[in-house]
């Protein structure tokens, strides 16, 4: 049985207050930071990680760092965890977006399932990467536990399938910074044991709750 160990990058700028923030060279926030070394300890008490892969962002690189220190674990980047393309939109805020193509703005948060960005990616594009990314896992990894540090986005999505429901659900998801996620496959049996857990931060004084959007 592979045992997938999901989790999101640390805070970073954009979050709060919202932005589009998808392939923006982002680095974490002292607060993402915290909270990468949080889920770390979680993590390297929990279990014995044999990988870690990341988003090629620095933000999912760093955390993934800082879980692979504490795990004794190597860590290695996969270009399918990237963060969704959000072309034109990329790092403008909420109010922009909403001005510059109100309809398809809209069309996002009723509709995200028929959403292509501008000069972007769709949700179909990121399922589809995290898909490849969770074969390419498994066939290395059929029986160890692995994490996964990737972004909000490709997370949900992944998680989406991994659930059997459809994409127009995407909103029925949070991936808070650096959650928890804990899957197990074993072959075509899945089984979501704990889905965004965040009680490792609990202890940090930055992590105040933030009210969001659920949108990027």
């Amino acid at each position: 049985m592979a045992k997938i160990l999901l989790t999101r990058h640390g805070h970073v700028q954009g979050i709060e207050p919202e932005r589009f923030r998808g392939r923006e060279p982002l680095e974490l926030t002292e607060r993402g930071h915290a909270q990468a070394a949080a889920v770390a300890r979680r993590i390297a008490e929990g279990w014995r990680v044999r990988k870690i892969y990341t988003s090629p962002m620095k933000r999912c690189v760093d955390t993934g760092a800082a879980i692979a220190k504490a795990a004794g674990a190597a860590a290695e980047i996969c270009d399918d965890l990237n963060d969704i393309d959000y072309g034109a939109w990329q790092f403008k805020t909420l109010a922009y977006a909403r001005k510059d193509h109100p309809d398809l703005f809209a069309a996002w948060f009723a509709t995200p399932q028929l959403v292509r960005f501008p000069g972007g990616e769709s949700l179909q594009d990121v399922a589809a990467r995290a898909a490849n990314a969770l074969r390419f896992v498994l066939t290395r990894h059929a029986r160890d536990t692995i994490v996964l540090v990737g972004h909000d986005s490709v997370n949900r999505a992944l998680l989406l399938q991994l659930l059997g429901l459809p994409f127009s659900a995407y909103r029925r998801l949070d991936q808070a910074p650096c959650c928890l996620n804990e899957i197990d496959i074993n072959g075509g049996d899945v089984c979501i044991v704990r889905l965004n857990e965040t009680h490792h931060l609990d202890q940090l004084t930055t992590n105040a709750p933030a009210r969001r959007k659920k949108s990027t």
